[in-house]
């Protein structure tokens, strides 16, 4: 695809939707240039569309409109509008996945029927609504909806919105960036990352649910307001759940007390949750929609850095036990996952930085540019301040940051859903993390424990001849320019140990670790000595 144009969004929709009106008005907010296809139609037939069909009738200019379609689709760089029949013609549907395909956004522009109508009838020069103009809208509003909502992937709602209110809407909608996540296992779901993505939620959870538990904690309030209010607005029956906070939500006490809620106020398959919150949140709110009724649709809205760039992906649930973390759980992806840039402004410093343990990690076990932006923007990242978070320019360097670790753990989890190989490298840092978070009573935030088991994994690397030197202090000075921590010295060897017999990854009673064969190329190590396990840890006792 290299040197082709493509547009930065095409919209499509129904007649008297506002394609071109809001078009216009999102091109000029964006500093793009705006084409309308009915335009650039009439312009190479050298007539207007009325009489083209008149003479010609519709095959011949469904053939015209494609041609132009597809031309522009690889010659144009600004906001393209479609016009209403567009969409049904094969080749142009064949046309616009390839441009999703690569990166591209299909904007289905979803107006209210009585005003697109209106809209429709008072433009005049619509060959497909003569006779009856009201009952032809309707029928072709029929074939065509199922049609735009799936060959679209962003949904814009314009109901009773001013062309600027809809345009400033699907600005919003184009900056997003989106993570598509697959697998042999798994229905295909799509992370979205940006500001205001909330508003899709209506869209990700559809038209079968009629009741929705919206889970999360006291914290996170001003969001689950304002999810409340998207779904009562979209028609949804909310019923409102506040779980503890951290990991004092992620227990089974917590989880039975929801069970009995949803079975006493008449929970069935069709209806939904949505877990709102960090980490541990979206865990407990995915472990109740798994197991309710064998697992019901699920919408996650994680709200702090960590939970977006980690509990959000790869469909794993679970509460902890008094024996560890994460012990009881199941595999279970959520429809969609609706990580929106505005939840971080409300953010402390300290645990937006703690998410950047986990960034990091990725950047350590796949992804090297990961590494090199959090190198470049270190300062500003350390001094995280969310009250001017959204108006600097640090908002793009997160939602990159995000981008790249969403997509470096979709990776992992769609080869491997059920973490028999491949998936095990997510857990790079996570053996000794896991154990400090355990001894230090979860006081010590999930990011930071991993930041140090980071260090620990790669002085084992060091010592078992891996890894040199330079790639041990070059984790030790990444992390520390974050404001994370890189050593731990609050616990006893023998703690530790016994710990790391009990984690997810040992086998019977062998120790296994994921560690560095280099820099992005993890491998696992199956029971190491146990001289090198224990003088890697008094390496980050200092």
């Amino acid at each position: 695809m290299a040197g082709m144009r493509r547009p930065v969004a095409v919209i499509i929709g129904m007649m008297g939707a506002g394609k071109t009106r809001v078009g216009k008005e999102v091109a000029q907010m964006m500093q793009l240039p705006f084409a309308d296809a009915d335009n650039e139609i009439e312009h190479d037939a050298g007539m207007k569309i009325p009489e083209y069909f008149e003479r010609y009738g519709e095959p011949e200019f469904r053939k015209l409109e494609s041609d132009v379609v597809l031309d522009m689709l690889e010659d144009f760089d600004g906001i393209f509008s479609l016009g209403g029949g567009a969409p049904m013609t094969p080749s142009i549907q064949q046309g616009l996945a390839e441009y999703i395909a690569d990166g591209g956004k299909v904007v289905y522009l979803m107006a209210d029927p009585k005003e697109a109508m209106e809209r429709a009838n008072r433009g005049g020069g619509r060959p497909m609504l003569n006779g009856d103009a009201n009952e032809r809208w309707k029928k072709l509003y029929k074939e065509r909806d199922p049609v735009f909502r799936r060959v679209a992937n962003v949904q814009v709602r314009t109901h009773g919105q001013t062309p600027q209110v809809a345009a400033r809407k699907l600005m919003e909608m184009i900056d997003q960036r989106i993570v598509h996540v697959t697998g042999f296992t798994i229905e295909p779901y799509d992370v979205c990352i940006g500001e205001g993505v909330m508003s899709q939620l209506a869209q990700v959870l559809g038209d079968e649910p009629a009741k929705v538990a919206l889970i999360h904690t006291q914290p996170v309030q001003r969001h689950s307001d304002r999810a409340r209010t998207l779904l009562r607005q979209s028609g949804y029956d909310v019923h409102d759940i506040v779980i503890p906070d951290a990991e004092a939500g992620k227990t089974i006490e917590v989880a039975n007390g929801i069970w009995q809620r949803l079975g006493e106020e008449g929970f069935t398959r069709s209806d939904a949750i949505v877990g709102l919150g960090g980490g541990a949140a979206t865990d407990l709110a995915g472990f109740v929609a798994a197991t309710w009724m064998r697992g019901i649709r699920y919408v996650n809205c994680p709200t702090s850095l960590l939970a977006m760039v980690d509990a959000s992906t790869g469909g794993k649930t679970g509460i902890n036990t008094p024996q560890g973390k994460n012990l009881v759980g199941s595999f279970y992806t959520p429809a969609g996952v609706l990580a929106d840039m505005g939840a971080l402004a409300s953010l402390p410093n300290d645990i937006f930085i703690e998410g950047l343990g986990e960034v990091a990690k990725s950047g350590f076990i796949m992804d090297p540019e990961i590494l090199r932006m959090l190198e470049d923007h270190a300062d500003e990242l350390r001094s995280f301040d969310g009250s001017t978070f959204l108006d600097s320019d640090l908002k793009d360097v997160v939602a990159e940051l995000i981008e790249r670790t969403v997509t470096v753990k979709a990776y992992h989890v769609s080869a491997d859903l059920k973490e028999a190989g491949l998936r095990e490298f997510l857990n790079y840092g996570h053996t000794l993390g896991h154990a400090i978070e355990k001894l230090e009573h979860f006081r010590w935030r999930h990011g930071n424990a991993v930041a140090v088991g980071c260090v620990y994994a790669a002085e084992l690397s060091h010592l078992l001849g891996y890894i040199d030197q330079d790639l041990v202090d070059y984790h030790r000075s990444l992390l520390g320019s974050l404001g994370l921590p890189t050593s731990w010295n609050n616990g006893s060897w023998d703690d530790v140990l016994a710990l790391m017999h009990r984690d997810k990854k040992a086998r019977g009673n062998k120790l296994r670790f994921v560690i560095l064969g280099s820099l992005g190329h993890p491998i696992h190590l199956e029971d190491p000595p146990a001289d090198a396990v224990e003088e890697a840890f008094r390496r980050i006792q200092r």
